[in-house]
């Protein structure tokens, strides 16, 4: 039986339960929260792997709660939103969403969903025993403990931002497509937009590069997609 965690905020009782109904069924553990303060309540409790947020919630607004839990955690982050415009949906990536849902929505493409990254944490889970180094150690990856250090200090990545990091870190100058990226990042089921795979590159770049406009790990090659061009130690 799955044990990971998912916290469900969503301030309509009806989807809620369906989505708390489904993801049981599924294994999993699942918390619920009808607002943005009590969702950051048992989000600092529970510490759940997984969140589906509402955008529209009556108290604060999603983003905001969003934006906290990102602060101190890089769980991955469903947003639901009735905006699918790829300026909303680029937005919501830009504060720390790992990936988004518009309504109206299935219960089980929910859960499909949900399942695609807890196959992924698993498999990531798998690879304990490795630490990537870089540039004569200013740039750590450490999968023992699920996190980015530059120059010593913790880089706050995403999970989707981390797992786009680590799959190009393992192949140094490879050059991989926004495809691709986003193939391993969302998997062959992800049918949203894939430029958003710039979004994070950007976000990635923000928190790992001394110079986002000269970059030095994660370049940009021209009308393909981008490489990552660390100097591994």
């Amino acid at each position: 039986m799955n044990k990971l965690s998912v916290l469900v905020v969503e301030d309509e009782i009806n989807i809620n339960d369906i989505i708390k109904h489904y993801l049981e069924k599924e294994g999993y553990i699942v918390y619920q929260s009808f607002d943005g303060k009590n969702a950051l309540e048992v989000f600092d409790k529970h510490n759940p792997n997984i969140i589906i947020l509402d955008i529209m919630l009556p108290d604060i607004l999603g983003t905001q709660v969003c934006k906290e839990i990102r602060e101190k955690s890089n769980a991955h982050i469903i947003m639901l939103t009735a905006k699918s415009d790829e300026a909303s949906v680029i937005e919501g990536l830009n504060i720390g969403a790992d990936e988004y849902l518009t309504k109206p929505f299935s219960a089980r493409e929910l859960v499909a969903r949900v399942n695609a990254i807890s196959r992924r944490i698993s498999k990531d889970n798998e690879n304990f025993d490795n630490i990537y180094f870089f540039n004569n150690n200013e740039l750590i990856i450490d999968c023992n403990k699920y996190e980015v250090k530059k120059s010593g200090k913790l880089a706050n990545l995403t999970a989707t931002e981390y797992k786009i990091l680590l799959t190009m870190a393992k192949y140094p100058n490879k050059v991989f497509t926004r495809e691709e990226l986003v193939v391993c990042s969302f998997g062959y089921d992800y049918d949203g937009i894939d430029r958003v795979i710039d979004a994070h590159i950007k976000n990635i770049r923000q928190k790992i590069e001394d110079d986002v406009k000269n970059p030095i790990y994660i370049t940009t090659v021209y009308g393909i997609g981008y490489k990552f061009s660390g100097e591994s130690r």
